[in-house]
């Protein structure tokens, strides 16, 4: 018996674990950071890391122009972060599924309808169409979710529906129609075991997608409230002073470029751990 795939895949134990661990700091952020994101030293305006001449080990990342720490909003960061991309790509994986399998499975004027609304959505560049629908709703991280899902379940929608028609055409899909399965039977119970994979392998990047999307909304201002840490508003935030503390805006884009690359990966290993040709090519 071969050993788990799920358990020598590189790609998911370096991503998944890396993943998990923002997942962690953004879950257990007010037990984990030193002090609350919002709290100002004014003796301490733009300390540098402790590694470097005049750091403090009183704030380990330095802080920022208004005397807060850095470790403790990055930390903060996260849990914006996390809760964005977790509900957004969970909502937008929905809805698209959803829509991706009415398409596929029927055919006909439902695919061709579903099929033209998503091609006029996707003629939007991503970010402009949440900008705008940002400036409809209002600000905020409710907000962000709902844009983010309203944007993105298209891309769900477009990668599946081309999945949903191959498996649709399988011997035992055709099987279950003939004995005389329900559509919502044949879809739930036959087609949908059989999309699950990809579905999974998509949330995972979508996941990435999502905690940048929120980075850019953060750093114009539009995503969520200003007394909310976020990655992008500290980036926002350091700019001004970035030839004097450069690590104020180096630190938020490492922390965007980590997380957004472990779910990457994350969605690599999964691909391939998932994917039934190599599932096949594993088991000849």
């Amino acid at each position: 018996m071969g050993k788990s795939p799920w358990l020598y895949d590189l790609n998911i134990l370096v991503g998944g674990s890396i993943a998990l661990l923002v997942l962690f700091c953004g879950i257990f952020a007010p037990w984990l950071a030193p002090y609350h994101p919002n709290d100002q030293d004014l003796l301490y305006v733009l300390a540098p890391p402790f590694w470097m001449p005049d750091g403090a080990a009183d704030h380990l990342l330095g802080t920022d122009s208004l005397g807060r720490d850095t470790l403790s909003r990055l930390i903060y960061g996260a849990r914006t972060a996390m809760v964005v991309a977790t509900a957004a790509s969970f909502g937008a994986m929905i809805l698209g599924a959803v829509f991706a399998h009415l398409a596929g499975y029927f055919g006909g004027w439902v695919d061709w309808l579903i099929s033209r609304v998503v091609e006029i959505w996707l003629s939007f560049p991503p970010v402009v169409l949440s900008m705008l629908l940002i400036i409809s709703l209002g600000v905020g991280t409710d907000k962000v979710i709902l844009a983010i899902i309203l944007v993105d379940w298209t891309r769900f929608c477009r990668v599946l529906r081309s999945e949903v028609q191959v498996v649709s055409g399988k011997d035992y899909v055709s099987f279950a129609r003939l004995v005389g399965f329900s559509h919502p039977r044949v879809i739930l119970r036959e087609i949908f075991p059989a999309t699950l994979p990809m579905l999974i392998t998509l949330l995972s990047l979508q996941m990435g997608i999502s905690v940048v999307v929120e980075a850019i909304l953060s750093f114009v201002a539009m995503g969520v409230p200003s007394d909310v840490p976020a990655w992008g508003q500290m980036i926002a935030d350091a700019r001004i002073d970035m030839f004097d503390a450069p690590w104020g805006l180096a630190l938020p884009i490492l922390a965007i470029f980590v997380t957004v690359l472990s779910f990457n990966v994350l969605g690599d290993g999964l691909r391939r751990v998932l994917d039934p040709r190599e599932i096949a090519q594993r088991n000849s």
